[in-house]
């Protein structure tokens, strides 16, 4: 029996298997079941893209792209109405949504009956459409303060601020002791500021001071402040009485469905499991990996009586844009935490509702199901891969083959926009052996390069002609 090794390509992205009986690779960018991308093709759809970096990055997106589309391509092909496909999946998200929206309305039952007197004292205490003008008074702690050094800053604060009580000017104080460079030379102004503007800390103590009024001493991010607030103008309250009492109620609510919902967690005890974070961010870098039933049953986040699992994550981030995923990259681990923790409460508020009998009925399911498919060959009509041009007699590969050539260079010279196919890219993955080979990528950049170093500028390029040119 023969020896089958596998070998790492660009530090174990892709594991391919050196075996006898294996498709050959070289020279092949991206394969879709048995259609290919070549470095050739490949090349030749981006030299003339001078507008787009030689970069692999670039390379990748366009394999990606290549993938989906042929998919897409070869499924209409296959199959004109994707009958066989199953979109379940795809509109599973949306069915869940209603289940939560339909058990919240039948939960959360809140008295939205506000009187107009109530209405007065909440928007005179809240102000939520006042603009204020204030001065401030900023010291910083030093890097990597001792707690010594912190009472030393906040004792400094609070000498100015008995001295602005007894009667000194505060924009004076403000010039000789604000740290803050961008206001302290004008006496500590900052101008006039709504609600949102500020963070969360001085907004509120701001905001809950009248025109003349000091601050006590308020901590942010940034240090420690004085506030003096100078004017505070608001709408009157007729004005926005009734906008005012929408929001009120809709506070109301919020706040009941916070309750509710926080009970439900508290009786389930979700806990992220060790090594999480890491899951989280591997997935997002390729939704598309093939996963064991081991692999996605595992817990991301556990909870009496269940788990949120790498799976479900999994069909999750499919349907997510790319930003998303970057999104995810980039997140720090409290980030990561919190999104665990709401999708974990999303999955109990779904069992909830579906112990409550709020199941969807099949015939909704249908007509989700049915709609998806509608706007799937819709997106297959848009980007032309719908309406293959065989000639008689000629297979079907060819002609998938060069309609995404064509619908690829329409997205590069901007004659067509990008579609992204979400959900429906993991379904079509999930059915075809899909792979992207890291090296070829490399050797796209390499030949696009040389081929545009080799060519000559064109005449808007190469700058004025010389004297000796003009002379000959």
């Amino acid at each position: 029996m023969k020896n089958c090794r596998m070998l790492s390509v660009l530090a174990g992205l892709a594991l391919l298997a050196a075996c006898g009986g294996e498709q050959p690779t070289e020279g092949v960018v991206a394969r879709a079941g048995k259609q290919d991308l070549t470095v050739d093709q490949t090349v030749q759809l981006l030299v003339d893209q001078e507008n787009l970096p030689n970069q692999v990055e670039v390379v990748r997106a366009l394999a990606d792209l290549w993938v989906d589309y042929t998919l897409l391509a070869s499924a209409v092909a296959a199959d004109s109405t994707l009958g066989s496909l199953s979109l379940e999946p795809m509109v599973r998200q949306q069915l869940e949504q209603e289940m939560i929206f339909q058990l919240m309305d039948s939960v959360i039952q809140v008295d939205t009956v506000i009187t107009d007197e109530d209405l007065r004292v909440a928007y005179e205490q809240e102000a939520p459409d006042a603009v204020i003008g204030a001065r401030h008074i900023l010291l910083s702690y030093p890097q990597q303060a001792t707690q010594a050094q912190r009472d030393s800053v906040r004792a400094t604060l609070d000498g100015i601020r008995r001295r602005v009580v007894a009667g000194e000017r505060f924009d004076a104080l403000a010039r000789q002791y604000s740290e803050d460079p961008g206001s302290a030379a004008m006496g500590g102004d900052l101008g006039t500021f709504g609600r949102g503007e500020m963070v969360k800390p001085f907004e509120d103590a701001a905001f809950a001071l009248q025109p003349g009024e000091i601050s006590d001493i308020v901590e942010t991010p940034y240090g420690l402040h004085l506030i003096k607030v100078e004017s505070k103008e608001a709408p009157g309250f007729d004005q926005v009485k009734e906008q005012f009492r929408s929001r009120a109620q809709n506070q109301r609510v919020l706040q009941a469905e916070s309750t509710y919902v926080a009970g439900i967690e508290a009786a389930s005890s979700p806990e992220v499991t060790e090594g999480a974070m890491g899951v989280v961010k591997e997935i997002a870098k390729d939704p598309s990996t093939r996963l064991t039933a081991r692999a996605a049953d595992r817990a991301l986040v556990s909870f009496q009586g269940g788990a949120f699992t790498v799976g479900e994550y999994q069909n999750l981030v499919q349907g997510q844009p790319p930003q998303f995923r970057e999104s995810v990259q980039g997140a720090t681990e409290e980030q990561i935490h919190n999104f665990l923790m709401g999708a974990a409460q999303r999955k109990l508020l779904v069992a909830e509702a579906a112990k409550a009998g709020m199941e969807p009925t099949q015939a909704r399911v249908d007509s989700l199901v049915t709609e998806a498919r509608r706007q799937i060959l819709e997106v297959a009509d848009q980007i032309g891969l719908r309406s293959l041009d065989r000639a008689p007699g000629e297979a079907v590969a060819p002609a998938v083959s060069r309609a995404v050539d064509q619908s690829l260079q329409d997205v590069l010279t901007g004659a067509a926009d990008v579609v992204p196919l979400g959900q429906l890219s993991f379904q079509l993955r999930q059915r075809t052996q899909v792979q992207i080979f890291d090296a070829a990528l490399g050797q796209v950049v390499l030949e696009v390069g040389r081929i545009r170093a080799t060519r000559s500028p064109a005449p808007a390029e190469a700058g004025p002609p010389s004297a000796d040119t003009v002379g000959n």
